[in-house]
């Protein structure tokens, strides 16, 4: 990053999915490992392909959590001894303001206030986006998060991991009216969410149908599934939308990647009068151009911390 509108110069992604595939989801020794692996060829290569040499760093913005502990240590502890060699500031990122700084990533000029919807596979969160001050918090997940809904689902019908994308892909050709599920926690006057019971309901359907001797197609199980999930993530957005009285909305996070939840927010962002921004979809996924983005603006705002800090498997916003 570089420059007050942190322009991305160089973006360099090392994917583990092919790593974790075959085990059904992420396995966190193996995830610690891949990254002692890759992360200072990562950072070589990209800064390579930004044409500036180490010593023209200003500052190194790491993530500081949420997440897996062992992923996180690798990081900061790299982190830590690329400031303290260098002498510049370290600057931790938590990993959900990262996902909220992806909007910025985008071509459309945005700024506070807004409402953001960070969906993911560990988090399904809504934040009020003030001027100043930290994201306050308006509703989350109570058990499993909408893109851990579509990993497990996945997992039932036999279609690997992970399992957003390939839902995605199958319900294009299915029907959601054959297969239609319950919406998960619909209501709107609560800010909330649950995906734990849709899940369960994917496990009966299933279930049922096998004790009957009855098949299924699975684009339209993916369709019904799926459209349950999507509806409800963008209903809460926009009902959250209303209630802070603003006209801007952000989506961003792995499920901000799936295509009918893009296309579901445009038409009915469009029809109450809100504008819907989505990062493109190399910025929905984690990157480490969100978490630069997120750390030029703490730097900004003189947010450095001492070579004493420590990652946190859990570390909400503003704690």
């Amino acid at each position: 990053m570089a420059g007050a509108d942190a322009a991305v110069l160089a973006e360099v992604v090392r994917s583990q999915v092919e790593t974790h595939a075959r085990f059904g989801g992420v396995v966190p020794e193996l995830a610690g490992r891949r990254h002692i692996e890759s992360i200072d060829e990562v950072v070589r290569e990209a800064l390579a392909r930004a044409g500036v040499g180490v010593r023209d760093l200003g500052a190194v913005a790491v993530t500081g959590g949420p997440g897996l502990i062992g992923a996180l240590l690798v990081g900061v502890s790299y982190g830590k001894a690329l400031a303290y060699s260098l002498g510049i500031p370290l600057i931790p990122v938590n990993h959900l303001e990262g996902h909220l700084s992806a909007a910025w990533l985008g071509a459309a000029r945005l700024a506070p206030p807004f409402v953001a919807l960070v969906a993911s596979g560990g988090h399904t969160n809504l934040y009020h986006v003030k001027e100043r001050g930290e994201p306050a918090l308006l509703g989350r997940t109570l058990d499993d998060a909408a893109g851990e809904a579509f990993d497990k689902a996945a997992k039932m019908l036999g279609l690997g991991y992970p399992g957003g994308p390939v839902i995605d892909r199958l319900a294009r050709e299915g029907d959601p009216d054959k297969a239609p599920f319950p919406r998960p926690y619909p209501t709107c006057e609560d800010l909330n969410f649950s995906f734990s019971g849709i899940k369960t309901a994917l496990l009966y359907h299933l279930r049922d149908r096998e004790a009957a001797g009855r098949s299924w197609h699975v684009p339209d199980v993916a369709a019904g599934f799926q459209q349950a999930i999507v509806e409800v993530l963008v209903a809460k957005t926009l009902a959250a939308a209303g209630r802070a009285g603003v006209r801007d909305v952000v989506v961003t996070g792995g499920v901000a990647a799936n295509s009918q939840l893009r296309a579901l927010f445009e038409a009915r962002g469009k029809d109450a009068g809100i504008t819907v921004h989505i990062p493109p979809l190399r910025y929905c996924t984690d990157n480490g151009a969100m978490i630069a983005a997120a750390g030029a603006r703490l730097l900004q705002d003189g947010r450095a911390a001492t070579l004493a800090f420590e990652p946190r498997a859990d570390w909400a916003i503003g704690d």
